[in-house]
């Protein structure tokens, strides 16, 4: 049975984000786990060399494969700002209707810049999310 590759460390979120090299990129990113933090009352913690990551939880699939993961996530990627959310954006057509400019994958939103989409529509699914 295969192991997740990326798991939680000790590594500092803060300092991670402060070394993204795009400015626009790591502004973003901070403002992201900001409100993060605030929706999860949680720290953040790193996941790999490059997820910042809030809350924890066990998964197990039906083929046997388990671990743990994060609840809520972000990482400044190179093309864009990536969030996840656990369980994923099915079913989060109420939100994502109203967010503005994304695209989305299963596990993943993908934001160019935050001025692109609705922050109040933003913390309302990270809240949803959390719960």
């Amino acid at each position: 049975m295969a192991e997740n590759k990326t798991t939680l460390n000790d590594k500092d979120p803060d300092a991670y984000l402060a070394g993204v090299e795009h400015p626009l990129r790591k502004q973003n990113a901070i403002e992201v786990m900001a409100l993060m933090r605030k929706v999860s009352g949680e720290e953040p913690k790193m996941w790999g060399d490059s997820l910042v990551g809030f809350g924890h939880y066990h998964y197990k699939y039906a083929t046997g494969r388990e671990g743990e993961w994060f609840i809520l996530g972000l990482s400044p990627r190179k093309a864009n700002l990536t969030l996840y959310i656990m369980p994923g954006y099915q079913d989060l057509s109420a939100y994502l209707d109203r967010l503005g400019k994304h695209k989305t994958g299963k596990c993943c939103l993908y934001i160019n810049k935050l001025t692109d989409i609705d922050m109040a529509v933003l913390e309302e699914l990270l809240i949803h999310a959390w719960n």
